[in-house]
């Protein structure tokens, strides 16, 4: 029975993304900015509470987000940084202001005359698999809950060889494809979780404190594969941590989030050097831009 019901969850979440999908407007074709990567997203003072107004979890936020972007969200608990992934992965509906998504060959349609669907890959804080379920059944899910008998003809046309290579691409065997939650690993079930965000092909990776639980040395492997996979797929990357130096190791640009005035209270360019994971862990700059990061979220 409870199974049942996790796997009717699952697909619940997936229909409300589909649902909420309609209330955002489009930018036009040509975008709003005019910069080398326009914005995927761009958020219009936007505002979210839970039936008061009066406490609202998020506060006028305005935020652009260029295509290509490894975009870092800091800050201390309660002040909205999950809430704010949820928005932008169509989880959440806005209570106030607008969510603008790029057109065109955009990361997320809309879904509209077209029929097509919110593409974006979600990582939870949990890998949230199906206990039951093989590793590569639970690669499989995503493409089972896409739309019907629509999404089950798209998964019967995934290959097992697709499937198998982005098994490896996150770090896993071909050998853990038939072994279940329980015999993998922690890490190993987080990369598991980071291969099923991808399946589907996403443009746009949204994840919340996806390494919170690990050790720090498996940390920083997931860390590696995260950004390698960010750039060999040209993804838009947007990740919640509390973690500063992940931040600093990963992004291209880190914004702040405060609970009091609630609101965006930094937004900080990260310098990307051409090191070697090793080197640039090490690099000046890295502890540099901790400095500023820290000044941003503990002012004197």
């Amino acid at each position: 029975m409870a199974a049942a019901c996790q796997e009717v969850a699952t697909g619940c979440m997936v229909t409300k993304m589909q649902r909420l999908n309609s209330q955002y407007r489009v930018l036009p074709p040509e975008g709003v900015l005019m910069t080398e990567n326009p914005a995927i997203y761009a958020l219009r003072e936007a505002v979210v509470h839970f039936g008061d107004p009066q406490r609202p979890v998020l506060q006028r936020i305005s935020l652009e987000i260029p295509r290509g972007q490894f975009l870092t969200v800091v800050g201390p608990s309660g002040c909205g940084k999950s809430t704010l992934l949820r928005v932008l992965a169509g989880l959440q509906s806005l209570s106030g202001g607008q969510l603008e998504r790029s057109s065109g060959e955009s990361a997320m349609p809309t879904r509209g005359a077209s029929g097509a669907e919110l593409r974006a890959g979600f990582v939870f804080q949990q890998p949230a698999l199906l206990p039951w379920r093989t590793a590569m059944q639970n690669l499989r899910l995503p493409l089972e809950l896409g739309s019907g008998a629509a999404g089950e003809g798209q998964a019967a046309e995934a290959g097992e060889e697709r499937l198998l290579g982005l098994l490896e691409q996150v770090g896993l065997s071909r050998a853990d494809a038939g072994k279940r939650p329980g015999q993998l690993s922690g890490g190993m079930q987080m990369r598991l979780s980071l291969a099923r965000a991808l399946v589907r092909d996403p443009q746009v990776l949204l994840l919340d404190e996806p390494f919170a639980v690990v050790d720090d040395f498996l940390r920083m492997k997931l860390q590696d594969s995260l950004r390698a996979l960010h750039d060999a797929r040209g993804l838009t990357t947007i990740l919640v941590t509390h973690n500063l130096q992940e931040a600093a190791y990963l992004s291209d640009r880190v914004v702040v989030l405060q609970p009091s005035p609630r609101g965006l209270s930094a937004d900080l360019s990260v310098r990307r050097s051409r090191l070697s994971p090793a080197e640039r862990r090490r690099a000046p700059e890295q502890f540099e831009f901790l400095q500023q990061l820290s000044a941003a979220l503990f002012p004197s």
